[in-house]
């Protein structure tokens, strides 16, 4: 009997407040296993809160969100559920995040033995397993401040792929980068995508998302306004505020 869940997020209703500020409105998504959804909108539309409640890290106030099988309850009260995913979700952030003090090593290997209970070894050998895949095997042993903003990115992308996780979350990964350096992030993203990693995306990046995502979703003040494959949303928007939006955004 197969037990992988046909869905690994399900969102029904959801509602979102800071304070009187309506964030996001009666959000319905489901994403299967899989899958790579990419979000798209202008700023302030609640891209990044949308993601952030996946794993916890914002409260709802009312609706349902189920990720891999494990409900998360309104207003925080989720308990055990919530450890449980936050150890199935990864994320990476706009800024790295990387512990400073620690060598690029001890900040992939950290939590895969404090959280999972791995020992030293076999975390040592999937850090230098996934340095290798994301392509900077050679930047082990320094810190964080030695290497440049898309190191740090690849590095946190490694750690949070130490975790094994069934999902995998991008707040504007690259937004905080030199373009130069937007790259080297984006072709580290193109293989997990390649591999078949579950990931949802939150970026600026039109040529990316068309490229990667199976499903682009646009979002507009709070709503999910329209969404579809690539081809489709982006060449032919069917909704005037998609179709404004990516005027703008696709002149640049």
């Amino acid at each position: 009997m197969n037990d992988t869940p046909q869905r690994i997020v399900r969102m029904q209703q959801l509602n979102k407040h800071f304070g009187s500020l309506h964030v996001l409105k009666d959000i319905d998504m489901e994403i299967t296993p899989g899958e790579v959804v990419v979000v798209i909108g202008a700023s302030g539309s609640g891209k990044s809160t949308l993601i952030r409640c996946i794993n916890g890290l914002e409260e709802f106030q009312t609706g349902k969100l189920e990720v891999d099988s494990n409900e998360l309850l309104p207003h925080g009260k989720s308990g055990k559920a919530l450890q449980t995913i936050r150890t199935e979700v990864g994320m990476v952030f706009q800024q790295f995040n990387l512990f400073p003090h620690l060598s690029v090593i001890d900040n992939i290997t950290l939590a895969p033995m404090k959280v999972r209970g791995w020992s030293a070894s076999d975390a040592l050998e999937t850090a230098k397993r996934l340095l290798e895949r994301v392509g900077i095997s050679d930047q082990a042993d320094k810190y964080p401040s030695q290497l440049s903003g898309g190191q740090q990115q690849r590095v946190a992308l490694a750690r949070a792929l130490a975790m094994e996780p069934r999902l995998m979350l991008f707040d504007e990964p690259t937004s905080a980068l030199d373009p130069e350096m937007i790259g080297e992030v984006l072709d580290a993203m193109r293989e997990l995508a390649k591999e078949g990693m579950t990931m949802v995306i939150v970026t600026h990046e039109m040529g990316f998302a068309r490229e990667v995502a199976d499903r682009v979703i646009f979002i507009h003040q709070g709503e999910i306004t329209e969404q579809g494959p690539p081809e489709q949303l982006f060449d032919t928007p069917q909704h005037e505020r998609t179709q404004s939006f990516l005027a703008r955004v696709l002149k640049h």
